[in-house]
């Protein structure tokens, strides 16, 4: 299957790297967004666990050429969303319109919800779709009129690491922290220090990158609840990833802020996020 890991502008090649760190096949940058990869469900969970710098995993349904409403709606009613989305399956619609003929987000959104509204009731067999169990979010994007298809397998974005509940004015998000960890070699005896640490998020991701801590470990994904997808393959991989902690790890980090409210924030994140023992800050 081919799948595709976003990320923001300037990270795609972290991104890719980090692919082809978990065994990703024919794992290629785009030109803007993020990167490509092929592989099965086992590996993309291992994405959604392991990308330290991207923002979602998603699954391509298809990819195909479209230049009017009637050319999106055939090919998108042609997918076997059967396959994916179950009868009962709530699945909202995103676009996104870059250079193409069609460019009218909302427009092309509803051209796209109702090609599946009628590949699912022929598919189901119903008449009625409740929309009222799990949810499969679908996204698309139009780009110089080639169509891309897909269903997020991540749910809420990557960046949200299950360990930052609180923060302060202005924090710097977890995925870009971690770029800058990368950046900068930390390794497992390194020694890391952020003046101004506010919520305590680059100390935070450099200990996590230290101990080989997977930053999706504490939270959960959208394909999770998927009824195609094996839940055994997500035990699996999580049970792998705990292995894989360093506990060993010499790393050390500290962070200063002017705020004790600041401080205290950042002491509270990074016991919620394992590294606790590793990371002090001070005001």
């Amino acid at each position: 299957m081919k799948w595709i890991a976003s990320a923001a502008f300037g990270l795609e090649g972290q991104t890719m790297r980090d692919l082809k760190r978990l065994g990703a096949a024919n794992a290629q940058t785009m030109n803007v967004g993020g990167a490509t990869f092929e592989g099965d469900f086992s590996l993309a969970f291992a994405a959604n666990l392991w990308l330290r710098t991207a923002d979602r995993v998603l699954l391509v349904a298809a990819e195909f050429e479209a230049r009017s409403f009637k050319e999106l709606f055939n090919a998108v009613k042609a997918i076997e969303w059967e396959r994916y989305i179950p009868v009962d399956g709530r699945f909202p619609v995103r676009a996104r319109c870059v250079r193409s003929q069609l460019m009218s987000e909302s427009d092309t959104q509803s051209i796209v919800k109702k090609a599946v509204v009628e590949r699912l009731k022929k598919g189901h067999r119903v008449l009625m779709l409740p929309e009222t169990g799990a949810l499969y979010k679908i996204r698309f994007s139009i780009r110089k009129n080639q169509v891309e298809i897909m269903l997020d397998t991540s749910g809420d974005g990557l960046h949200k690491r299950g360990y930052r509940r609180n923060a302060t004015g202005a924090p710097i998000k977890e995925t870009l922290a971690a770029a800058i960890a990368d950046l900068g070699r930390v390794r497992r005896d390194s020694q890391v220090a952020d003046p101004f640490c506010g919520s305590g998020t680059l100390v935070i991701e450099a200990a996590q990158k230290a101990m080989n801590i997977a930053p999706g470990l504490r939270r959960r994904f959208a394909a999770e609840h998927y009824s195609f997808c094996p839940p055994a393959v997500w035990a699996a991989q999580r049970e792998k990833a705990l292995a894989e902690v360093k506990k060993d790890a010499a790393f050390e980090g500290v962070g200063y802020d002017i705020d004790p409210q600041a401080v205290e924030l950042a002491a509270q994140n990074a016991r919620l996020a394992g590294v606790g023992d590793r990371c002090r800050f001070e005001a």
